[in-house]
């Protein structure tokens, strides 16, 4: 199998795995697929990911290329090629990872806002998503967006960590609190075309330099989400360069450094509710913080 007959016949791909026809190396690729790097005839190297131990929930690898591909539409920021997605796997153009810079978190931070400001047609997608192994409820709304944050991002996965007990019932009533307070929550802001999960890990720093998108939960959302996700678990390389480029740009309204901790809110309850009471303390600090707005 070469590229060009990929690009005609994706359905075969996962025979000819399965038959071994198709060199594949192991390859670190995040906390719920399997990865892999496979090496065509023609010597083209594909990215590729697949369901450990079975079949992964309807829709999952596809939502992942719809996500992508709407992220690559404009033009204006990396995201890997699709080349094909299947029930069982998905198949993107191989990058070849490399060091963060300086200079690419600049060049990340500008394409970033150029992205966002293409916007959305509401706040949600036309297709529904997943986020880590969790599903990602996408039914569009005009708005107001806290209305939506709270009822589509934020209670569905304080729910599950309620019930999967990592989450005190002291936790679950701060959230709920939170979500009460953004039913009045005023802001101004259209829908952006947003990343949906960006924290550090989900930007793929290439060995020609740019910051590649992978691993989108893509939608209509508020872009302070992506920048406020890129702070989380340590942080993205060149975090000020990324913030700095990114003003430059498309400056942020006043104020937003503390709105950081109500749109982290959604990653950190997606981490209750998906790998357990961890993660809690920052949930209570970051619906503590989010109450004072």
């Amino acid at each position: 199998m070469d590229l060009a007959y990929l690009r005609a016949h994706p359905q075969h791909l996962p025979t000819f795995l399965e038959h071994q026809r198709i060199r594949e190396t192991p390859v670190a690729g995040g906390d719920v697929a399997r990865a892999s790097r496979l090496t065509l005839d023609d010597g083209t190297s594909l990215f590729t990911k697949t369901w450990p131990g079975g079949t992964p929930p309807a829709g999952f690898f596809e939502a992942e290329a719809a996500g992508l591909s709407w992220l690559a539409a404009p033009g204006v920021i990396p995201v890997p090629e699709v080349l094909t997605a299947l029930p069982t796997m998905i198949a993107l153009e191989w990058i070849e990872p490399g060091a963060a810079t300086r200079p690419a978190a600049v060049s990340f931070g500008r394409s970033l806002a150029r992205l966002h400001r293409t916007g959305a047609p509401g706040f949600g997608a036309s297709c529904s998503g997943f986020i880590g192994p969790l599903p990602l409820d996408n039914t569009v709304s005009a708005g107001p967006w806290g209305v939506w944050f709270g009822e589509r991002r934020l209670r569905p996965y304080l729910r599950l960590s309620a019930d999967r007990g990592a989450l005190s019932p002291a936790d679950v009533q701060a959230v709920e609190q939170t979500i009460k307070t953004l039913e009045g929550y005023e802001d101004s802001e259209p829908a952006a075309r947003i990343h949906g999960d960006l924290w550090p890990g989900n930007i793929l720093w290439s060995a020609e330099g740019p910051g590649w998108l992978i691993d989108p939960a893509a939608h209509g959302g508020h872009r302070e989400t992506d920048l406020a996700s890129l702070a989380l678990f340590g942080g993205a390389p060149h975090l000020d360069a990324i913030l700095g480029a990114y003003q430059d740009e498309h400056p942020l309204a006043d104020g937003w450094q503390a709105r950081v901790p109500l749109h982290q809110l959604h990653l950190l309850l997606v981490h209750t509710a998906a790998f357990g009471p961890s993660y809690a303390p920052a949930v209570r600090s970051a619906a503590a913080s989010a109450r004072r707005l």
